[in-house]
């Protein structure tokens, strides 16, 4: 499982294993102040990287930022 979270401390707290770091509280997926294209790349941008997360094996928790 892949955590999107846009406070990462609480997905550590929680014990999350596979965190990826989101944009913001009101929008974790996106930013609506971005051009609709810009917007677009950006929340595709993120669900690629929380599959290559997926990916991966990890022993511990791993927050993936890039």
């Amino acid at each position: 499982m892949v955590h999107v979270a846009s406070i990462v401390p609480i997905s550590l707290t929680v014990g999350a294993n596979r965190i990826v770091p989101a944009v913001a509280i009101p929008h974790p997926l996106g930013n609506p102040e971005l051009p609709e294209d810009e917007e677009r790349k950006l929340r595709l941008n993120l669900v690629k990287k929380a599959l290559r997360a997926l990916q991966v094996e990890v022993e511990i928790q791993t927050v993936f930022e890039e």
